[in-house]
């Protein structure tokens, strides 16, 4: 098997080598991706980034004077003037055709960006068949083409470009036609295109390139000296909510409006000193939302803004190559196989493999905290798989004959048990062991009269249905059904497992069962069956726990007085009209979750030390306000009772069932009491608090 496992981890590699490189994993790499820009990218930004909206609030104010979108081009001039001081000004606007209101308001538009000498504007490349090419487009192309060559991203066929006066005035321009990642998000940016034989740099970069901030060696883009990660590098966005600083446009508006009237401006004019601004369309109407991986809402020129601060601050993230993820994952495969050999204990393979998992994510996650993202899906995927194929193998290998007595046991036996005998073999040999546990009877009311009214195959499917429903119950609160006698089924919590919550475990199932009846009930009512109504009695213990069975059929059960006594307290159900009766030392273990009375102090036939019981009523969380209010009564007429003030019980018990007239406790408490004031003289012992049940 040693030799075997090895080629099982090769092959789980190499399955996952196959989707890496075909990519199988593209959509759920992008996603996690996305999870680790959300939680690990920085909240930092540049502060010398200002973004200018265009927004609904803009679009307002402008509408109140009567000013329709799109605006006049001559709206623009004085946001121009007024930023002139700024190092940059992008305007991500695409004006491609003459303004309808005239050659005069082109002019000044044109005329104010001249002035600023500081405005790059927006060219939109395209795949469509190139058109016939202006003297004034082509001049324009070879102005903002670069004299270098660069590795270009793709290649487009023909431009969109500016009206005439804007292509002479601006100082620059560049490419804004990015394209989403298959799923519609923005990650990445390209940095340089082809045109007609022309290389044309991304927006915001021919500023860069002019300034001499950037420039290309080798084919390679570099900023400040440092290499920027491949032609289309991925970005990194700030978490910040508002990372960069952002000023509706109606406000530089308003303020160079208050300049011009000696006013104080809502934002002074050497703001843009020193400053790179970017103005662009935020309105939901303008339809420039741009999802990133930081936000589903986000808009193009905030994602120029991050570019441009990931170009200047040297923030993008690096994304190796194939071979930095091929071999992890080989290794991830080996690990696998070691961890399977070494260990044969599930519970420390799993172990393994949740610590693998667990350090592959970190790991990945400090690189990306350092700008470099390996793909992580390929690399759990290997390791997932390679752990899982290899357990596997094992587990089907070495435990054939595991699996086979476990078959068996499970045949006979609770699986609870027949997981704890294999894990414990000692269990196999007769004898017990004295331990504390629940002992649980429930027994269905009247069965014998049900059974009467049957055929016997429909009281075989009664029967069949209540203890199907009653097992499942009882097993998933961690209970062991021991055995099913008639109509009886009898359980126990604390053997061979202990837990701490055994008392609370009971009581619930107990309420539970009491809920899966009603199903079961409404069940038989459409096939024509009588209702079926339950008995639970309860007592914790101590009892002798073992296989009790013989040599040829083995027999995991418990004995001894707290079963009889918890077979009494279900019988007793009958004496005072009630579901579910459990002593005092299951009900002291439940941490008040249950609402609960007290019946009386028993003595069942047979023993002569009594036994406080209680009633459960359910669970405090789900009970109404009547039998909230039934229980405080009843429980204040108890404690009257045991004080001897029994006129007074006597008067809240009769109130009780006025309220309540098949109150079962209540009844039985209240002919108590009346026997007590009945008598000729008060009792001489304190037996008079004992109820004696002469009946098994």
């Amino acid at each position: 098997m040693k030799r075997t496992l090895p080629m099982v981890a090769a092959v789980t590699f190499l399955f996952s080598l196959v989707l890496f490189l075909s990519g199988g994993f593209d959509y759920f790499e992008l996603k996690a991706y996305d999870i680790y820009c959300r939680y690990l990218n920085p909240a930092t930004s540049s502060d010398n980034i200002v973004i200018v909206k265009i927004d609904q609030q803009s679009l307002d104010a402008m509408s109140k004077q009567a000013v329709k979108w799109p605006w006049p081009r001559q709206v623009y001039a004085p946001m121009v003037e007024y930023m002139s001081e700024a190092d940059a000004v992008f305007i991500d606007i695409l004006y491609t055709e003459s303004s309808s209101y005239g050659v005069d308001d082109d002019k000044m538009f044109a005329d104010a960006v001249k002035r600023a000498d500081n405005v790059y504007i927006a060219l939109f490349l395209s795949a469509e068949s190139a058109k016939q090419v202006s003297e004034a487009e082509e001049a324009f192309i070879r102005r903002i083409a670069l004299r270098d060559n660069a590795q270009v991203f793709k290649t487009f066929n023909s431009a969109v470009p500016p009206i005439e006066e804007l292509m002479a005035a601006a100082k620059g321009a560049g490419n804004v036609n990015i394209s989403p990642d298959k799923d519609g998000i923005y990650r990445k940016i390209p940095m340089f295109f082809q045109l007609r034989g022309h290389t044309i740099p991304y927006f915001s970069l021919a500023y860069l390139i002019d300034k001499k901030i950037a420039d290309i060696a080798g084919g390679r883009l570099f900023v400040r000296g440092i290499e920027v990660p491949g032609i289309s590098p991925l970005l990194r966005y700030s978490t910040r909510k508002d990372p960069y600083t952002t000023i509706p446009a109606n406000d530089i508006l308003q303020s160079y409006l208050s300049v011009s009237q000696s006013e104080k401006p809502l934002i002074n004019k050497d703001f843009f000193k020193g400053k790179t601004v970017f103005i662009g369309l935020t309105a939901a109407g303008l339809y420039d939302l741009k999802p990133t991986p930081i936000s589903s809402i986000s808009t193009g020129i905030h994602i120029h803004a991050a570019t441009f601060d990931n170009l200047i601050n040297g923030g993008f993230i690096k994304h190796p190559g194939k071979i930095y993820v091929v071999v992890p994952m080989f290794f991830l495969s080996l690990f696998a196989v070691f961890c399977v050999l070494r260990r044969h204990s599930l519970l420390n393979n799993i172990g393994a493999l949740a610590a693998s998992v667990v350090t592959v994510i970190a790991a990945t996650a400090v690189l990306f905290r350092n700008s470099i993202y390996i793909d992580v899906i390929p690399l759990l995927t290997a390791d997932v798989m390679s752990f899982i194929a290899a357990l596997a193998y094992s587990y089907a290998s070495e435990g054939k004959q595991r699996l086979f007595l476990k078959t068996v046991f499970s045949q006979y036996m609770d699986k609870k048990i027949a997981d704890h005998i294999l894990k414990n073999p000692e269990l196999l040999r007769p004898g017990g062991t004295t331990m504390n546990v629940v002992v649980f009877f429930a027994d269905i009311a009247g069965f014998t009269t049900i059974s009467e009214m049957q055929t016997a195959q429909e009281t075989a499917i009664m029967l069949h249905g209540v203890m199907s429903e009653l097992t499942e119950v009882i097993i998933g609160y961690g209970g062991v059904v021991d055995k099913y006698i008639g109509d009886c089924i009898m359980a126990f919590w604390g053997a061979p497992v202990v837990s701490e919550k055994d008392e609370l475990n009971s009581c619930s199932a107990s309420v539970n069962c009491l809920r899966a009846l009603d199903k079961v009930n409404s069940e038989f009512k459409g096939k024509g069956f009588p209702n079926i109504s339950l008995r639970i009695g309860m007592h914790k213990g101590d009892v002798i726990a073992g296989n009790m069975g013989s040599n040829r059929l083995y027999n995991f059960t418990v004995i001894g007085d707290t079963v009889n006594l918890a077979s009494r307290l279900e019988s007793v159900n009958k004496y005072f009209k009630t579901k579910i009766i459990v002593s005092e030392e299951i009900l002291s273990g439940t941490n008040d979750l249950f609402l609960s009375r007290e019946l009386a102090l028993i003595e069942v036939k047979g023993k002569s030390i009594p036994t406080k019981i209680f009633e459960v009523m359910g669970f405090i969380s789900d009970a109404d306000n009547d039998k909230k209010i039934l229980a405080g009564r009843y429980t204040d007429a108890m404690r009257l009772f045991k004080e001897g003030k029994w006129q007074e019980s006597a008067d809240i018990l009769e109130e009780l069932l006025t309220l309540y007239p098949t109150d079962g406790p209540s009844g039985v408490l209240l002919k108590r009491v009346k026997n007590l004031l009945a008598a000729a003289s008060p009792p001489l012992t304190n037996d008079w608090i004992i109820v004696k049940m002469t009946e098994k």
